[in-house]
């Protein structure tokens, strides 16, 4: 099937540059408008791509009257896709967020990719494919890098977190599965909020940060190195942990490496996680609202003292949660 594509001159002659602000959070982001007889397309993006955070896109369809209707099930007829020296690295499904009674009546479809705190300098571009009519159509956004440098630290672990950090035992093997096919899972009419995240905890204060490098030294003299996947933040026990968004709570159980857990989804493929808690208020199933308390900061698990990590993930990978207490759905 031939695509039909935008022309280099029109793709310059729709992209305007915009700042969007949110909560004290700023996205650089551009806006694409294509206006025709068929469709008029409005696109919302940011435009940066730094290590750690990610980038999301937004289009909404004015369908005419003319217009044939697609064969294709909406939650398929769009691809996000981010190239990286003309290879592509990483892509996205679109998913519509609202279900019109009317043709024309606009339809908003989201699309979020994330990307890796290792990503380096590139020539990079955003592609999206998307069906009408039964006709494949393309577009290229354009997209800058910006760098980001992360902390590293060394953490010495007594003889209890060297066992739990090194525990291969089939339960912790079990346990880590079980949380990977939740993260991996997206079920694309799951959005339950559109709006910034907030942050769990009133604390500002900050032991450990989304992306640092870590050595694990244990008291066996050996080590190890990983990533943190989240921010940490130095509570005493029994502080209040709220909800960071709406959403359903899909995990709210005691893990090896974790302690007290609970992981809430938000929209398709788009988790957050609450860790080393010492009192859980939610069980799997519940609904929760923005700010609501789920639960009481701790030291459980493969803990140095109490505290509470935070940890977003998009798509399974872990992405810098104050990315998402900007407006990154472009929704106000």
């Amino acid at each position: 099937m031939k695509k039909n594509t935008f022309s280099k001159t029109m793709i310059k002659k729709i992209i305007s540059y915009i700042f969007l602000i949110g909560f004290g959070a700023v996205v650089f982001a551009n806006t694409a408008v294509y206006n025709g007889d068929e469709y008029s397309l409005r696109v919302n993006y940011n435009d940066q791509l730094i290590p750690g955070d990610a980038v999301f896109v937004r289009m909404t369809f004015q369908f005419g009257k003319s217009l044939k209707k697609t064969k294709t099930e909406p939650e398929k007829s769009a691809v996000l896709q981010l190239y990286k020296n003309k290879k592509v690295v990483d892509k996205a499904v679109f998913y519509s967020l609202n279900k019109p009674s009317k043709k024309t009546q606009p339809v908003d479809f989201l699309a979020g990719i994330p990307l890796s705190s290792w990503l380096t300098d590139g020539e990079y571009n955003l592609k999206v494919i998307f069906y009408l009519d039964d006709k494949a159509k393309e577009f290229d956004l354009p997209v800058k890098f910006e760098d980001r440098v992360f902390d590293s630290e060394t953490i010495e672990l007594d003889p209890v977190n060297t066992s739990i950090k090194t525990n291969n035992s089939p339960e912790r093997t079990a346990q880590i599965d079980k949380l990977n096919t939740i993260l991996e899972t997206s079920i694309t009419t799951d959005i339950f909020t559109l709006k910034p995240f907030i942050s769990p905890t009133t604390s500002t204060r900050y032991t450990a940060h989304f992306g640092d490098r870590r050595v694990y030294a244990y008291s066996n003299g050996k080590s190890s190195t990983s990533l943190h996947y989240g921010n940490d933040y130095g509570i005493p026990t029994g502080s209040e942990v709220r909800a960071c968004a709406d959403g359903k709570v899909v995990m709210a159980e005691e893990r090896i490496s974790t302690g007290f857990s609970i992981v809430i989804e938000h929209l398709p493929g788009l988790y957050s996680l609450y860790y080393h808690l010492d009192s859980m208020n939610v069980k799997e199933g519940d609904m929760v609202k923005s700010g609501e308390l789920i639960g009481k900061s701790g030291s459980t698990g493969l803990a140095t003292g109490p505290h509470l990590h935070w940890e977003v993930r998009l798509n399974m990978c872990a992405v810098r949660p104050e990315f998402f207490m900007s407006n990154y759905t472009f929704s106000e």
